[in-house]
């Protein structure tokens, strides 16, 4: 059986994966360490949303954190297109964190920056990862099968000045 088969129509829209956090020491007097999201890993590798250790070495730590899916939406797609054909195509993951020093919480991995920048906007943090080549595939599959870029048009300008034959009221 093939581990990650082609999307079918009833279950293109989720992807499987988990996220890797790292915990380094840092060279700021205010804080001990800072997290950082540095990838993720297609599947189901861990089914928890707790942090498992997954390496220590040097003072740094990496941790596995599962339970994820990305999820694709038909009015993203333009997002996912611009997404993919960029120089550097990026994940974004979206966490919780009460503040700096604390472990964040990944709770989505989102294909659209447009998403990701929306969620800048409040108190989460996004992170913005590589896209393991099995999710590109995937994504690009989805956006070919739904995206259908409209091709812009120039507005017709009015002539305003045929609507004022001197019809005005004296």
């Amino acid at each position: 059986m093939d581990r990650f088969p082609e999307p079918q129509a009833e279950d293109i829209r989720h992807f499987p994966v988990s996220v890797i956090l790292e915990r380094r020491p840092a060279t700021s007097q205010w804080v001990d360490h800072v997290w950082n999201a540095v990838g993720i890993t297609v599947g189901r590798h861990a089914e928890s949303a707790e942090a498992q250790l997954v390496r220590e070495e040097a003072g740094t730590s990496c941790y596995l954190v599962g339970g994820l899916e990305v999820a694709l939406y038909t009015d993203e797609c333009e997002s996912y297109y611009y997404n993919l054909v960029s120089d550097n195509p990026r994940a974004y993951v979206l966490a919780h964190a009460a503040d700096d020093n604390d472990q964040p919480r990944p709770f989505k991995v989102s294909m659209s920056f447009d998403e990701a920048h929306a969620y800048l906007e409040g108190d989460d943090q996004v992170y913005a990862v590589d896209v393991p080549p099995e999710l590109y595939r995937w994504t690009e599959a989805y956006v070919i099968a739904n995206y259908f870029p409209e091709k812009k048009r120039k507005r017709k300008l009015r002539d305003w000045s045929a609507d004022e034959s001197g019809d005005s009221p004296s």
